[in-house]
């Protein structure tokens, strides 16, 4: 699905997008709570093209930034909802890369009464709140939304903007390897390399080096690895004080599900993290036998075909057993 209905062209979108920004000033920009690579990297994007328009704009998540993304421009500005609140409202929001609006979180609370907002994603499962909704569920990653989105407004894209973009590009296709790596991906991100973008240096930083805590935590996942009958369905778990134990960080757990999924014959890998509220966040990856976008959403989540997420209300051995079953019913049905 594209935009506010289905039938939008997409550069009519973006040219809303435009006037929605254009229009305004004094903007809060939020993600999805727990953000990762192409939340983060949206966020900055949006705040530079805020920034070269001469418009007031506040960064916002809840949730740490990954320190791994520190190297971004604008990401130390952004604010962590869970530890500063700001002590006031906002009129005009513009949230990416978040997929429905429960997963903006509490800082939903910095919302003045009678605002207006901005959605720009690209999960098919987005259930379009935005007074202005770009939904453009072909694109790879948020990012590439923007990307498209900077170009429309007539902006040179400089090289901070385009180390933002490729990083959101990078995280989001897995380093390129997913299915969701097209023809345009590669174009954009070929761009990107021309403005100065070290391809080489972010690639390494992020999807080679791995710190001792984050090692631990792997080594934690791996001993609990289990399979179903069949071996058609993988599935790993981290208990809620194993962060603390082995001194990992939240995005110390990204692309743990994937050890579960890249084994042969594997069609749905699964990663269970109980969180200390009781809750159980689950991380589904699928090599496309199964819809775990639609898995997600029987659970109150949502995602993509092939990558998606819920969070149940635990306890963690229910959760899993509730979540294996219906990744079996899903693969027999």
């Amino acid at each position: 699905m594209i935009g506010n209905t289905m039938f939008t062209p997409y550069e009519e979108l973006l040219e809303q997008a435009i006037r929605f920004i254009n229009e305004g000033d004094d903007y809060l920009v939020v993600s999805h709570v727990q953000p990762d690579g192409d939340a983060i990297s949206s966020t900055v994007v949006i705040g530079w093209l805020l920034e070269k328009l001469g418009k007031k704009y506040t960064l916002i998540n809840e949730g740490v930034s990954p320190s791994r993304l520190h190297y971004l421009h604008l990401s130390d500005t952004i604010i962590n909802y869970t530890a500063v609140k700001p002590n006031r409202t906002f009129k005009r929001v513009i949230a990416v890369d978040c997929a429905d609006f429960r997963r903006i979180g509490d800082v939903e609370a910095c919302f003045a009464e009678g605002y207006e907002l901005l959605n720009i994603d690209h999960h098919p499962t987005n259930d379009l709140y935005g007074a202005v909704n770009v939904v453009h569920s072909s694109a790879a990653a948020t990012v590439e939304i923007l990307y498209e989105l900077i170009v429309q407004a007539g902006l040179t894209i400089d090289e901070p903007a385009a180390t933002a973009i490729y990083t959101g590009l990078l995280t989001d296709t897995g380093g390129f390897r997913y299915s969701n790596t097209t023809p345009r991906v590669m174009e954009i991100a070929s761009e990107l390399l021309k403005l100065g973008v070290n391809g080489h240096w972010i690639a390494d930083h992020l999807l080679e080096r791995m710190t001792m805590p984050q090692l631990k935590l792997l080594q934690l996942g791996l001993s609990r690895l289990a399979f179903s009958d069949d071996a058609k369905i993988g599935w790993l778990f981290i208990e809620a004080n194993d962060l603390s134990a082995t001194g990992a960080a939240p995005e110390d757990l990204e692309g743990l599900v994937n050890y579960a999924r890249n084994v042969d014959g594997v069609e749905v890998g699964i990663l269970f993290k109980e969180l200390m509220n009781g809750q159980v966040k689950v991380s589904l990856r699928s090599a496309g036998m199964a819809d775990v976008a639609a898995i997600a959403q029987s659970f109150g989540g949502g995602g993509h075909v092939r990558a998606a997420g819920c969070r149940l209300d635990g306890p963690l051995q229910q959760s899993m057993e509730q979540v294996v079953e219906a990744v079996r019913k899903a693969l027999n049905g």
